[in-house]
């Protein structure tokens, strides 16, 4: 993309490995490293997955050489530091989301939407377990735990299913997420859809 992004924020990693790595093995093509970079450098990664991925096309090593970086000097913070606070768009103790779920695919057709309350800095995983508490029987919700994070597997008693490349995409404010329902912060009154779909 024109911004730098490879895929998506989680595929990056393997992408600037793959590019740096074998660039002498294909025909040279423009692509603007120093913007592919910059998506990665002001990305917050929190997963060990994504950071275990990203880790070496940052320090233009393989894996194995990953271990002997020198992390002293200007790069460590000496104890009296302060630590810098995260900043964040909403200043709020409190952020209303509106959770959508759809289903245009499979046996019975659904949309349900409910508005959610819930702690400023809140994952979308506690958006989606509030909605399941305020109305269990049309937002409940399974998830399995991957590498990843959780991944959520069933809204609303409809499981994902390999076989027929079924699965739940969620969207915030109509944009595919990059993140997953685990470490995805959502925004004061963003919109967000799981929708029932296919790959």
């Amino acid at each position: 993309k024109n911004d730098g992004l490879i895929g998506n924020i989680y595929s990056m990693g393997l992408a600037l490995q793959a590019l740096e790595t074998s660039s002498k093995l294909y025909a040279p093509r423009e692509w603007d490293c120093t913007s592919a970079f910059d998506v990665v450098c002001k990305f917050e990664y929190s997963q060990a997955m994504a950071v275990a991925q990203v880790l070496p096309a940052l320090l233009y090593k393989p894996y194995l050489q990953a271990a002997d970086v020198d992390c002293t000097g200007s790069t460590r913070k000496s104890p009296d530091q302060e630590p810098s606070l995260p900043t964040s768009l909403d200043t709020a103790e409190h952020l209303e989301v509106h959770y959508t779920i759809i289903n245009k695919l499979q046996g019975a057709k659904f949309k349900h939407s409910i508005p959610v309350e819930v702690p400023s800095g809140s994952t979308l995983l506690r958006v989606l377990q509030v909605a399941e508490e305020k109305k269990p029987n049309i937002f409940s919700f399974e998830t399995e735990q991957t590498s990843w994070g959780p991944m959520v597997v069933s809204i609303h008693g409809l499981a994902a299913n390999p076989k027929d490349r079924t699965y739940w995409h969620f969207l915030g404010d109509e944009d595919a997420l990059q993140e997953g329902v685990g470490t995805y912060k959502p925004h004061n009154m963003e919109h967000i859809v799981a929708n029932f779909t296919t790959y």
